[in-house]
């Protein structure tokens, strides 16, 4: 039998900034392009995130920038 080598493309890499969980065993993160809010709380257990950085894979996020989208409607 015959076995084909797969071949591996290179995905490009880059330091992401990120957002971590600061509770003790608690593994929440967050790419900091996708939050919300400029001071993040863990979605996992709701404790506050500290910034920082991991090597990920580069994502283009195409919706702007999500922390300056308006929440909700003014009830005037």
């Amino acid at each position: 039998m015959s076995y084909r080598r797969r071949l591996s493309e290179d995905i490009p890499e880059e330091d992401s900034r990120i957002w971590s969980c600061t509770q003790q065993g608690c593994k929440g993160w967050m790419r900091d392009n996708f939050a919300f809010d400029s001071s993040p709380r863990c979605r996992l257990c709701n404790a506050p995130m500290d910034i920082g950085t991991r090597r990920l894979p580069q994502l283009i996020n195409t919706n702007g920038d999500l922390k300056a989208l308006k929440k909700g409607i003014s009830i005037q």
